[in-house]
């Protein structure tokens, strides 16, 4: 079910970020049956106040791996 939850939502998925794709896929159906999309989307933005992701710990530029 979760291959195609991805497949049916993404144009491509990078290993390196799957965690992130799994966690907003588990959010997705853990919060499916009797909410409307305005009480998810407060839902997750709830989560997310205070919290800052920046671009370099998004793509891992601040890490010290070599190419």
């Amino acid at each position: 079910m979760m291959k195609r939850n991805l497949a049916g939502t993404y144009v491509a998925v990078e290993p390196f970020h799957l965690d992130r794709y799994l966690d907003e896929q588990m959010f997705r159906f853990n919060n499916r049956q009797n909410k409307t999309d305005e009480q998810r989307f407060n839902k997750a933005l709830s989560q997310v106040a205070g919290k800052r992701l920046t671009y370099n710990e998004l793509t891992g530029a601040g890490s010290a791996t070599s190419h």
